[in-house]
C-alpha cells in the first residue's frame, strides 16, 4: 500500500508499514495492529491447533488449512468492525463527546451514607440475644 491511496483515518504511518509483521501486511489491517507474538499466534498458532485437533482425530485433516483462514477471517472482521466504530466516533460533535464523557466519568466519594450510631468512633453497640419464637399452638 502506497500513502496515496491510503486513507487519511488509518492509524498506521506509511513509514511504519514496513516494519508491521507479514500477517498484518497480507491481511491489509488498518486498526488492529497486532505485534510479532500475537501474529505468530494467530497464524502457527491455529496450524498447531488444528494439527493437534486432527491428530487426536476430533476433526479431519482439512482443518489444518482452513483453521489458519477462518481465524484471518476473523481477525480481518475485528478490523473492520474498528473502522466503522472510528468513523462512526469521529462523526459525534466534540460538545456530545465531552457531554458524554462527563455522564461516564465515575463519581468517587459522593455516595450519601445516612448517619449510623455504630459508625462513631468510641462507641460500642451491644445487642441481647434475640429469644426463640413462640409457637402458635400451645399445646405442642
Amino acid at each position: 500500500m502506497t500513502g496515496a491511496n491510503r486513507p487519511a483515518w488509518a492509524t498506521i504511518p506509511v513509514d511504519e508499514e514496513r516494519y508491521r509483521p507479514l500477517y498484518a501486511r497480507l491481511l491489509g489491517l488498518r486498526f488492529v495492529n497486532p505485534g510479532g507474538v500475537l501474529c505468530f499466534l494467530f497464524f502457527e498458532g491455529a496450524i498447531a491447533l488444528a494439527v493437534l485437533l486432527a491428530l487426536a482425530e476430533l476433526v479431519s485433516w482439512w482443518a489444518v488449512l482452513v483453521l489458519p483462514v477462518v481465524v484471518a477471517a476473523m481477525v480481518k472482521l475485528n478490523d473492520m468492525v474498528a473502522a466503522i466504530v472510528v468513523r462512526s466516533a469521529a462523526l459525534v460533535p466534540e460538545q456530545e463527546r465531552d457531554r458524554f464523557r462527563r455522564q461516564m466519568e465515575p463519581v468517587v466519594g459522593r455516595a450519601r451514607v445516612e448517619w449510623v450510631s455504630h459508625s462513631v468512633p468510641g462507641v460500642v453497640i451491644t445487642a441481647e440475644p434475640v429469644p426463640p419464637p413462640r409457637r402458635a399452638n400451645p399445646s405442642d
